[in-house]
């Protein structure tokens, strides 16, 4: 209807945000080890989060109970937007 030719994808890594890093790697290496601990610990209802550098357990109604905006002009919402992504306002 467009005229344009139109494909469909899976996006892979690279086209989310490039091969990872050592860095990165060793972050989800932590991450994933400190789930795993919570759940021999019988911790439930809890997420993995990482403060200065440490990984700690944080209570999902701690993570949720604030409401964490972003500005309407910053220039992440601005730029997802000229590549027309919707927010759906």
């Amino acid at each position: 209807m467009t005229s344009y030719e139109i494909r469909s994808l899976v996006l892979g890594h690279l086209q989310r945000g490039g091969q990872p890093t050592p860095t990165d790697r060793i972050l989800a290496t932590r991450f994933g080890s400190a789930a795993v601990r919570a759940i021999e610990n019988g911790e439930t209802n809890v997420m993995v989060a990482i403060q200065a550098n440490r990984i700690i357990t944080v209570p999902l109604s701690e993570a949720v109970a604030n409401r964490k905006q972003v500005p309407l002009d910053s220039d992440v919402i601005l730029s997802a937007r000229e590549i027309g992504i919707s927010f759906g306002d």
